[in-house]
Formats: C-alpha cells, sequence, structure tokens
C-alpha cells in the first residue's frame, strides 16, 4: 500500500472512533435527561401532595378547633372588642 492509502485508512478508521464516541455520549447524555425528566414528575406529585397538604393544616376550622381546645383561647366578648379603620379605632358598641 501506498502512504496516501494508508494514511486515508488512518483517517477513516479515526473518524469512525469518532462517530462511535458521539453516539455513545449521546445516549448517556439521552439516558441522564430521561432520569432526570422522571425525577421532575416524581417531584411534581410530590409538590402537589404538598400544597394539599398545606392546604388541609391552614383550613379555618382545624386552625379555630386547635386554638379552642388545645390552647382554650376564646373570642373575646364584644365590650373588649375594638376595630381600627384607616388608622382609626372605635369600639363596638354591643
Amino acid at each position: 500500500m501506498s502512504r496516501v492509502h494508508l494514511f486515508m485508512l488512518l483517517l477513516v478508521v479515526l473518524c469512525a472512533l469518532g462517530v462511535v464516541t458521539s453516539q455513545h455520549q449521546a445516549r448517556k447524555a439521552f439516558v441522564a435527561l430521561e432520569q432526570e425528566q422522571t425525577r421532575q414528575r416524581q417531584l411534581e406529585v410530590e409538590w402537589g401532595q404538598l400544597q394539599l397538604e398545606q392546604s388541609t393544616w391552614a383550613m379555618h376550622a382545624r386552625v379555630e378547633k386547635i386554638a379552642i381546645e388545645k390552647l382554650q383561647m376564646q373570642l373575646p366578648d364584644a365590650a373588649h372588642m375594638q376595630i381600627a379603620y384607616a388608622g382609626k379605632s372605635a369600639e363596638v358598641q354591643p
């Protein structure tokens, strides 16, 4: 074989190795992408569950029940209430 043929053969082999390497890297990147998309879907489901849990914990009736039962809190009578309007306060008449 002549030197030109040998050089061309070497060039073809190097190009083939480059194609194989780039395809392997592309496949690895695709697998990583799929894994991250799966994780994203899991996190979205978890986020939805946490939002639902938060709304349940913050329900007015639940907060009021805990305030009354566990903290022994009660509403003040009307004589002790004041309502503030834009910086002014006025006593509530029973």
